[in-house]
């Protein structure tokens, strides 16, 4: 579990942090500023979740549940699709219905993080 979620979160950082630069020097002056303000959320929820892979790559040996550990990282990782990835197409597209999508991706976020305390309990 470590190499896998050192991988992913590593390459989930080199994206949010690539698509930072992206957004910072390409889409400023393309994106309202509304919009543009949503992709600042993207990116910044990107970003700290890929830090909370490596995270949970750092304790994954650590911790006695690794079937909650494996679940908080899946679900942490479908977070950052679901929500960041929602509201990086909403920002691009402008289809509003994706904003729909985004509290999908909340959801999982919470739940990872909870399935990680969880796996600490024991």
């Amino acid at each position: 579990m470590l190499r896998r979620y050192t991988i992913l979160g590593s390459i989930n950082m080199l994206l949010s942090v690539a698509l930072g630069a992206f957004g910072a020097h390409v889409m400023k002056g393309l994106l309202t500023p509304e919009r543009m303000a949503t992709f600042e959320t993207a990116v910044q929820y990107h970003m700290a979740h890929a830090l909370g892979l490596l995270l949970i790559a750092l304790l994954a040996d650590k911790l006695a549940d690794q079937k909650k550990v494996a679940w908080s990282a899946r679900l942490i990782w479908i977070g950052i699709i679901v929500f960041s990835g929602s509201l990086y197409l909403l920002c691009f597209t402008g289809i509003k219905m994706l904003g729909a999508i985004t509290p999908f991706g909340g959801v999982a976020f919470i739940v990872g993080w909870l399935m990680l305390a969880l796996a600490a309990r024991r």
